[in-house]
């Protein structure tokens, strides 16, 4: 992405050369978008191999083929560069090893946590997941109206990309969610996994595009092997003497009650370069779709330092 990007803003600035006032500022202004964005991939430490998370109940074996990166530069990922709403209990995310938040045609997994009980998985085979969806889509007409009142654009439930399944033998629930946005001309693709514990709930959601749906179901079962409770931590670990039961079952899982800590609907939008569109919309258009592409304002952000 960063070599097709640099020959546009190389093509872009040349031809700049010919206007003056205005194209002079936004010639510096893609520079510094770019060197910004350099930047953000060269601080970047990715891991692999066995890996303790924060909270000591998750551990993860990042096998090859991926890689981890941790929880503080992968909030400042999701907030500062792809714009989303600021988020908590984030854990880190998942990428595939030859790509990275900056890449188009790339998923990430994004890892949470959530201590809301053990959760009861008896309604498991009783749920009708397309009455569920009507009552997504129903709830999201008064959620869409804090979010745009919050700045944020509207954002719907298009259908199942994959209809919800629930491996109750390894107490693995996953499904994925087709999502528009009001102000994206590509759906999103939110592909969620559900790993049920003794104390809560292990979430990974893979951030992605409609368009990387194929390669996201291509390496689940992979993903899935990556993270497992500790000791003591897992489902059958459970003691209903000591340990606290969720308010929510398999159903409630599916339809957002529970991990509510991660943004409406726990949807995080990945950054989407479309660095080819800026040349389409042509020069006096280039600023303005730099900000609708990095949020509200460009990925440059001059008051916060890129952890390292």
């Amino acid at each position: 992405m960063k070599k097709l990007v640099l020959c546009i803003v190389a093509a872009v600035l040349s031809s700049t050369m010919v206007f003056a006032g205005d194209n002079d500022s936004l010639s510096k202004a893609l520079v510094k978008e770019m060197k910004f964005v350099d930047s953000v991939e060269k601080a970047m430490k990715y891991e692999t191999g066995t890996i303790a998370l924060p909270n000591g109940i998750v551990k993860l074996n990042v096998p090859a083929g991926f890689k981890y990166l941790n929880a503080e530069q992968s909030n400042y990922i999701i907030t500062k560069v792809w714009g989303n709403p600021p988020q908590e209990g984030i854990l880190g995310m998942i990428f595939p090893a030859s790509s990275g938040p900056l890449e188009e045609g790339s998923y990430a997994f994004v890892i949470t946590y959530e201590g809301a009980g053990f959760v009861k998985d008896d309604d498991a085979d009783n749920i009708n997941y397309d009455d569920l969806l009507k009552d997504i889509q129903k709830e999201e007409v008064e959620e869409n109206k804090t979010r745009v009142a919050q700045g944020y654009e509207a954002i719907h439930m298009v259908g199942w990309a994959s209809k919800p399944f629930y491996d109750k033998t390894n107490k693995v629930l996953h499904w994925a969610k087709n999502i528009h946005f009001d102000d994206k001309e590509v759906n999103t693709l939110n592909y969620e996994v559900r790993i049920l514990g003794r104390k809560g709930i292990l979430s990974m959601n893979a951030v992605a595009t409609m368009d990387e749906l194929d390669s996201v179901k291509k390496d689940i079962d992979k993903v899935l092997a990556i993270p497992a409770f500790t000791d003591g931590n897992t489902y059958k670990d459970f003691d209903s003497k000591t340990d606290n039961v969720a308010a929510w079952t398999i159903g409630g899982l599916v339809a957002g009650k529970i991990l509510l800590k991660v943004g409406f609907w726990g949807i995080i939008v990945k950054f989407l370069a479309a660095a080819w569109k800026f040349i389409l919309l042509g020069i006096a258009g280039i600023w303005a779709a730099i900000k609708r592409f990095f949020g509200r304002k460009p990925i440059v952000e001059e008051d916060h330092s890129i952890p390292q």
